[in-house]
């Protein structure tokens, strides 16, 4: 017999001698009025009224690569990127589930990301491209850690790891730790702004 069973058994046995007073019955809580939201209370949001009101949020823009197993280059233009965490160093992008290359990056586990400048809007573009062969005349070097495609020009990169992968929806919020970073080069940042890029004006 457990504690409890021995605990359990004493109780009833001083009751019985009157030691201990009966005991009192309880009486349950209400019960709380719990439902569904019922779909009629939702309210329906039309997807491209979705993206044009959040279009309206001025981001950076980045190219996020990785080294596949097979040792060829893979990446694309990712404007859902943030910093997450100073201690440790975390950062975060969200991607498509139906992405292509997500795949790849995740099979290598490590990734760099790229932090455009002003100058490579077109750049951008060619990496937004799917099924394109997105390196084709792209000069880039290893990372230090991953050995991830840095590319050259970036005014900033990230070298980092695989740290923890959420659902989101339709997306997926990658999470990766950062193990090496620099600033390398001088200039505006790319930004991306309803549908088009920009840059930063002083």
């Amino acid at each position: 017999m457990g504690h409890a069973g021995m605990a359990a058994t004493t109780i009833r046995y001083l009751r019985s001698t009157g030691a201990l007073p009966p005991a009192e019955p309880v009486e349950a809580l209400p019960r709380p009025d719990l439902r569904a939201v019922g779909d009629d209370e939702r309210l329906p949001l039309d997807p491209a009224e979705f993206r044009r009101v959040l279009g309206h949020f001025a981001s950076g823009v980045t190219v996020v690569t990785a080294t596949c197993a097979d040792g060829t280059p893979a990446g694309f233009a990712c404007q859902s990127f943030a910093s997450l965490s100073l201690d440790p160093p975390l950062i975060a992008f969200m991607v498509a589930r139906t992405s292509t290359t997500w795949p790849k990056i995740a099979e290598a586990g490590s990734f760099c990301v790229n932090i455009l400048g002003a100058h490579q809007g077109e750049l951008c573009r060619g990496f937004a491209v799917s099924g394109a062969d997105k390196f084709a005349g792209v000069a880039y070097e290893p990372a230090p850690v991953s050995g991830a495609p840095l590319l050259a020009g970036a005014p900033a990169w990230l070298d980092c790891k695989i740290h923890a992968v959420h659902t989101g929806g339709d997306h997926l919020i990658v999470v990766g730790r950062v193990n090496a970073l620099d600033a390398s080069q001088d200039g505006d940042p790319l930004l991306f702004h309803q549908g088009k890029f920009g840059q930063f004006v002083r």
